[in-house]
């Protein structure tokens, strides 16, 4: 029988800096092998500290609290030494920037082979390099054995983000973050980019967590959708359901932001006003400033998440939000 353990199990966790603010409150996921989980929020939603908090890479002098599991294994208060093991060879992450986090004076092939080597400490120069040039073919780059000898600022921005997912990739990951990977790329290297981040989590059948600002990136990729606004889960479910489903007024503004290809004109529907300072994080729902819902139990009470019709929601109303409209244009999404 087939091992069904969830390979990441993230439970209540929180980050709260020195001063007492907390830019994390209380997430909840899993990652399960050969399923994409998409993280969704504006920039400032808490979405990229919460996979760094998972790394082990939380701001420092910040307290990280509930619980991170990898196969079962707490990592919440793991030595560092642990982490340092754990990272790269059993988590990989990309980061959202491949120009500032690749090193600009050492070739392509020889930063991919570094990565190789500090979890094959025994392995030669000349297999680490080898291995390099053959994780540069996996991730699509042409002329591996030419490109590998080449430095960062000869590639353009897709061809530096495929080399961050080599790397990341490099040892086998079960579990790739992916930090925001088709930030700043046409959409035609998106869906490439994307392409190759399904391709290679087909075929290690790895648990892959895709944060992004853009609910259309996860709409073909993702089959679990997260919600993040100020640090909090806003809505979470299957991503059928959280695009035409949704119960969660920030998750339709997100929605409504997109635009279509369905031939219907029209200005695209930003939402009103900013997010919020998390250390002048308002009273009640985080959101209700900028909700055209909001009554005084939104100012007053902040809404738990809860059941919702298919979704997890956190919203006084989520019950009376209407069904979205089928004629409504919104991504194609994928049919499991």
């Amino acid at each position: 029988m087939a091992n069904t353990e969830p390979l990441l199990e993230v439970n209540d966790l929180k980050v709260t800096l020195r001063n007492g603010v907390e830019i994390v409150r209380g997430v909840d996921f899993v990652a399960e092998a050969g399923k994409v989980v998409g993280i969704v929020g504006e920039s400032g939603s808490g979405k990229s500290i919460t996979m760094r908090a998972v790394m082990g890479l939380a701001p420092t002098q910040s307290k990280v609290s509930g619980s991170i599991k990898l196969r079962g294994e707490e990592l919440i208060g793991a030595p560092e030494r642990r982490m340092q093991r754990l990272r790269g060879s059993k988590i990989g992450l990309v980061f959202q920037d491949p120009m500032t986090a690749l090193n600009p004076v050492i070739t392509v092939g020889k930063l991919i082979a570094e990565a190789v080597r500090l979890h094959n400490p025994g392995m030669s120069a000349s297999a680490a390099r080898q291995k390099a040039i053959e994780l540069l073919t996996l991730v699509s780059v042409p002329q591996p054995e030419v490109r590998a000898n080449q430095y960062v600022h000869e590639f353009s921005g897709g061809m530096r983000q495929r080399v961050m997912i080599a790397m990341a990739v490099a040892n086998n990951p079960e579990v790739l973050i992916a930090d925001e990977p088709t930030t700043a790329l046409d959409v035609t290297v998106q869906a490439q980019i994307l392409e190759v981040l399904k391709d290679l989590q087909k075929q290690f059948s790895m648990g892959l967590v895709l944060i992004t600002h853009d609910l259309g990136v996860v709409a073909g990729a993702a089959d679990t959708v997260i919600v993040m606004y100020a640090g909090k889960v806003m809505e979470k479910g299957p991503v059928r359901e959280i695009f035409y489903n949704s119960r969660h007024p920030y998750t339709r503004g997100l929605l409504s932001c997109l635009p279509t290809i369905s031939g219907k004109e029209g200005a695209l529907q930003p939402i009103p006003g900013s997010p919020p300072l998390l250390s002048t994080r308002p009273q009640g729902c985080p959101f209700h400033p900028r909700c055209s819902m909001a009554k005084d139990i939104c100012r007053s009470q902040e809404p738990a998440l809860r059941q919702a019709d298919g979704v997890m929601s956190a919203c006084h109303f989520a019950a009376e939000l209407q069904t979205i409209a089928s004629e409504q244009p919104i991504p194609s999404v994928r049919h499991s």
